[in-house]
């Protein structure tokens, strides 16, 4: 039980030290993210349509 407690004290003393982003930075990170995701789908969304068609293309 001792363990416990002292797992306890030592987590909330290293989430102290922690320097947590500020909120603008949280929205410029997650900005990027959204635009990459989009970005990355739309050309895999434009590959995957282009073998389709190249594959229909061969088969005829």
């Amino acid at each position: 039980m001792a363990k416990l407690g002292q797992f306890f004290r030592e987590s909330r003393a290293e989430l102290k030290k922690v320097v947590w982003p500020s909120r603008a930075d949280v929205v410029s990170s997650v900005k990027v993210v959204i635009i990459s995701t989009v970005i990355i789908a739309i050309v895999l969304g434009l590959l995957d349509f282009g073998f389709t068609e190249a594959f229909r293309a061969i088969m005829k």
